[in-house]
């Protein structure tokens, strides 16, 4: 298959998964919520999807398929950490699989603990609300910026193109799932995070308290949290009463997308200062 056509199919299937989960969690939020809402749908979701947009324009003007013509010329030359051992093809995609998905967590651990990078990604945690949009809600710059590390960590370990196809999907899809304003019964929420990131856990994550910012950093997979002391089961205040955000920009004159454009040229209050990561936050 040609890069042009890898190309198509990647758009098509990742709009395809992008609209179906996306209508199927905004109907779980309606039908079940987990917390009460600050601000309205009306008031937020243009913004919050118009970066979503933007984004997409962006990325398909500048670096269209970018992951999967990096995939597919380390394929044809045999780059990479997994094209050197003679493994079984279902083998390396679910390697590498793994190693993008911990290539994952270790960028998001990053972008919390350098400052300028964690102005960047301030966009997304400054969201005064916590449901499917904010998901999805990244300054264009580190969309960049995650773009390239992804890029260069296909190169590096040589990640089949089907890998990357079914990661770019599952990313996307995870991303949603796991930051809905979902209700899920609290056995299954127990049991499913063993293998997936819930929205309870990753909601953790999203609280205005920095230790519990520096919690919980996984996307898709949950095992990396617990492996590198970074998990923390519930959030102190609970789920109902938890502030979500950043302090110092609560107020509903920063859900504007001018405003989130702008907001890594800001300075804030100190609080909001990049929480630096931590070896264990003493989670449980």
């Amino acid at each position: 298959m040609t890069a042009g056509a890898l190309n198509d199919m990647e758009a098509l299937l990742r709009l395809g998964a992008f609209a179906g989960v996306f209508v199927l969690v905004a109907l779980w939020e309606a039908l079940a919520p987990r917390r009460r809402r600050r601000f309205s749908r009306a008031q937020r979701w243009p913004h919050n999807l118009g970066l979503v947009a933007l984004n997409a324009v962006v990325l398909r003007l500048l670096a269209p398929g970018a992951a999967l013509a990096v995939a597919l010329a380390a394929e044809d030359g045999r780059w990479g950490l997994l094209n050197l051992p003679a493994l079984p093809a279902w083998i390396r995609v679910v390697l590498a699989l793994l190693l993008l998905d911990l290539a994952i967590y270790l960028q998001h651990r990053l972008f919390h603990a350098v400052p300028a990078l964690w102005r960047l990604h301030r966009v997304h945690h400054a969201d005064p609300d916590y449901d499917v949009t904010t998901g999805l809600r990244f300054h264009p710059i580190e969309i960049g910026l995650s773009l390239a590390v992804k890029c260069a960590v296909i190169a590096a370990i040589g990640a089949p193109v089907l890998a990357v196809l079914a990661f770019e999907i599952v990313l996307n899809a995870a991303a949603m799932f796991n930051h809905a304003n979902g209700r899920l019964p609290s056995a299954i929420d127990r049991w499913l995070r063993w293998l997936v990131v819930t929205p309870d856990m990753h909601r953790v994550h999203h609280s205005a308290i920095l230790r519990e910012t520096n919690s919980n950093f996984g996307f898709n997979l949950p095992w990396w949290d617990r492996l590198f002391g970074t998990y923390r089961a519930q959030p102190a205040a609970g789920h109902a009463a938890m502030r979500i955000g950043v302090a110092g920009l609560q107020g509903a004159g920063e859900l504007n997308l001018a405003r989130l454009l702008a907001q890594p040229l800001r300075s804030v209050d100190q609080s909001t200062a990049a929480p630096r990561a931590v070896i264990n936050p003493g989670g449980k």
